[in-house]
């Protein structure tokens, strides 16, 4: 098997097979796939959250045998990262593949007294793991969004990824091929240098319903597409599953992807059935393998793959606007006013500070002027000037620098509010700041200034 980092290098089109880490039986490992370069990628508690952790999984075949290692952030801290990055080093791996993570199953609010599960952000891995050095890094992407604020969101916090280092990233898993050439139309604009690999699934009626039916995370599946699948299936034509399938890929190949990260096809047969397709319509150009896409998915209007809106956009609402003008003004005179920062430090390098007592009247002092306000939770580290005056704490993972994939139509993956990343990216175009938002690489919080006061923080951390 070629070297995972050798088609980056040469440039060949290249198969990812992806392995869910439920068994520690070895599962044959394809060298080639219709001709194609192939390596192995590890998922990261995709079944479940007590799933095999993929480093471990890794131990279970031939060090011959190229690996990418996927690390969810959930439930993670950046001290867990640290250690995992040590043992993939130790463990001679030097693909990672860096996701912030869908839901945890066993995710927790906080409420009740129980500690909340927090989640270490892709960004900041990233930054992590290039700080460490010695990997090639890659990061996943969205593009299967169809709001604005929603879709700028996401690229937004592309940009961001990118400034961060990561080496190439994997689309999630969709059939609109339209959003997947709007990814490639980015990162040329943008002048971006980093290889992109589409996140592709064999899509039987049955694991369609099970995405809908759990409402997995940022996957879009339409009642047309159900429609079709169910369609199908009645009338016996099971193979057009592979036959799509295998469309895709090339689709994606003559559109100068550096290749496709297979999900869901662990089987011989399977993998047979759709290499036996690959090769049959290798020979087709991008216009002929369109059209048969077209004709299999029996697309009309081309909004086939785009669920119903419930609505287009909206701007952001002058409440919105005032708030964000407000805090803005209180914030540069009473943190970034040269006045200010020499008043904060003169009196938190008091010792009067050292007093319990004072410390936690300061922080219960805090947390009753920004709770109400914007949601406070006392993480020690405010960062409401790089996120819009919009705090990162209510975000159920708590994410600072951009949206996770798992949004549908502004909707938060948890389902019980409009994902704040969203209203940012809407603020942020109606007052002009979008550059915050790309630009601004948000540090993650430490553990041990939890549940401390961010203004004294702020002010002591400016004298350095």
């Amino acid at each position: 098997m070629p070297s995972f980092s050798q088609p980056f290098h040469n440039h060949p089109f290249t198969i990812l097979f992806e392995y869910l880490c439920v068994t520690t039986n070895e599962a044959p490992i394809r060298q080639e796939f219709a001709g194609f370069p192939t390596a192995m990628t590890l998922a990261d508690r995709v079944h479940s959250d007590d799933d095999m952790a993929p480093l471990k999984a890794s131990y279970n075949y031939s060090n011959s045998i190229d690996k990418m290692i996927h690390f969810a952030g959930k439930g993670r801290d950046i001290e867990d990262f640290s250690a995992f990055l040590t043992e993939a080093k130790q463990a001679n791996i030097k693909h990672l593949l860096l996701l912030t993570g869908d839901k945890l199953k066993g995710h927790q609010d906080g409420s009740q007294g129980r500690p909340r599960t927090r989640y270490l952000e892709s960004v900041n891995a990233v930054m992590a793991a290039k700080e460490f050095g010695d990997f090639h890094v890659g990061v996943a992407f969205n593009p299967f969004k169809y709001v604005e604020a929603e879709r700028d969101a996401q690229y937004l916090k592309l940009h961001k990824k990118m400034k961060a280092g990561a080496d190439f990233i994997i689309t999630q898993l969709g059939y609109d091929m339209q959003a997947l050439k709007q990814a490639q139309v980015f990162l040329k604009d943008h002048h971006y240098q980093q290889q992109i690999f589409a996140c592709v699934m064999p899509l039987s009626l049955g694991r369609a319903n099970f995405m809908v039916k759990n409402k997995v995370a940022g996957i879009v599946i339409t009642p047309h597409m159900l429609n079709v699948l169910a369609e199908e299936k009645q009338v016996g034509q099971v193979e057009h599953v592979y036959m799509r399938c295998a469309i895709q890929i090339l689709m994606c190949k003559h559109l100068g992807f550096a290749g496709i990260h297979l999900s869901s096809c662990h089987q011989p047969q399977d993998q047979n059935r759709l290499e036996n397709y690959i090769k049959q319509f290798q020979h087709l150009d991008l216009n002929h393998l369109e059209s048969l896409w077209k004709e299999l998915w029996q697309i009309q209007t081309g909004n086939e793959f785009i669920p119903q809106l419930n609505h287009y956009s909206y701007p952001a609402t002058s409440t919105q606007i005032i708030k964000y003008h407000q805090l803005h003004l209180m914030h540069e005179a009473i943190f970034d006013s040269k006045i200010a920062c020499q008043l904060g430090r003169f009196v938190f390098k008091s010792k009067f500070w050292n007093n319990s007592f004072a410390d936690q009247a300061l922080l219960k002092s805090e947390w009753i002027s920004k709770h109400r306000i914007v949601g406070c939770e006392s993480c020690g580290q405010c960062r409401l000037g790089d996120t819009l005056y919009i705090c990162p704490e209510t975000c159920p993972k708590g994410l600072a620098n951009g949206p996770c994939g798992g949004t549908t139509l502004d909707r938060c993956e948890f389902g019980d509010r409009e994902c704040i990343h969203s209203v940012k990216a809407r603020l942020a175009k109606a007052v002009g700041e979008t550059e915050i938002l790309r630009e601004n690489l948000i540090p993650t919080v430490p553990l041990e200034i939890r549940g401390s006061s961010s203004w004294k923080n702020w002010f002591l951390a400016t004298e350095a």
